[in-house]
């Protein structure tokens, strides 16, 4: 149920970005220019907003049906119930070798400068 949910969320999410990029410039981006006087009535709806809207609707409604879903999924079970939680005894453990990796000698207190040219 919640993958047809999620398959038609995301429909509906693409389809509502091309209807918003299809849409015409009224101009007055962000409220910038535009009287907006007692004159100044908005024009009719026109059938591509009224389908924005339509897909609005149904991307929000898709949208808490999904936060529904996962609410009921995430209160049957924890994360940590898929986690092993025990700890692996060091019995029989490889020790990594060192190989070519020079080490200071074990009785020198002095610190490691480099070398001056």
């Amino acid at each position: 149920m919640e993958n047809v949910v999620l398959v038609i969320h995301l429909i509906l999410a693409l389809s509502l970005i091309g209807t918003v990029l299809m849409q015409r410039s009224e101009g007055g981006g962000l409220g910038i220019g535009g009287g907006g006087g007692a004159g100044a009535a908005r024009p009719a709806t026109s059938p591509v907003a009224k389908f924005t809207w339509m897909l609005a609707v149904g991307f929000i409604c898709t949208s808490i049906a999904l936060t529904i879903i996962a609410a009921q999924n995430a209160a049957s079970s924890s994360v940590v119930d898929g986690v092993d939680l025990t700890v692996p005894s060091a019995e029989g453990a490889e020790v990594p070798s060192l190989g070519d990796v020079l080490l200071p000698p074990s009785g020198d207190d002095a610190p490691l400068v480099p070398a001056g040219e």
